[in-house]
């Protein structure tokens, strides 16, 4: 039985706004707010960076389902990586929601994340969908200009 993509997403999108395990406050140096007042998400990303590597990534605040279940799965897709590796992510994942055709390569890579790939029909809830992929994309900023003050 082939499941419909619909179906798939709907199933994602229930399953980690249920289970949330990366909603947790964490010991983290790097931070960043993002606030959707369109529909009243608010959501910090933390990500704590060490050696290059986002040894942890989690998120806290208050969101819609979308929102809390594509920051879910970006924590999910990040930790452990390289600061470079999040930041193609990332960078692959916005461009998806923009409606940028991607590579097999790049969605495989997107892994859950590229199921949200239909958001892009939906203009309304693209800025859920990336709130928390923004809020990484800003620290990542970060990180790079103050590396290169050093």
């Amino acid at each position: 039985v082939t499941m419909s993509l619909d179906k798939i997403y709907t199933n994602l999108i229930m399953e980690h706004n249920k289970s949330a395990h990366n909603k947790r406050k964490i010991a983290c140096n790097c931070m960043e707010r993002g606030h959707n007042p369109n529909c009243g998400d608010d959501i910090t990303v933390q990500l704590q960076i060490e050696d290059g590597i986002v040894k942890e990534a989690a998120f806290i605040g208050i969101g819609c389902a979308i929102s809390t279940a594509s920051s879910s799965i970006l924590m999910d897709i990040i930790q452990g990586k390289t600061v470079e590796e999040a930041e193609r992510l990332v960078h692959n994942f916005l461009n998806m929601i923009k409606g940028e055709e991607l590579s097999e390569e790049e969605l495989e890579e997107l892994d859950e994340a590229s199921l949200l790939e239909n958001i892009k029909n939906m203009p309304a809830r693209v800025k859920c969908a990336t709130l928390a992929w923004n809020g990484v994309k800003v620290i990542i900023e970060k990180y790079h200009s103050e590396k290169g003050q050093n």
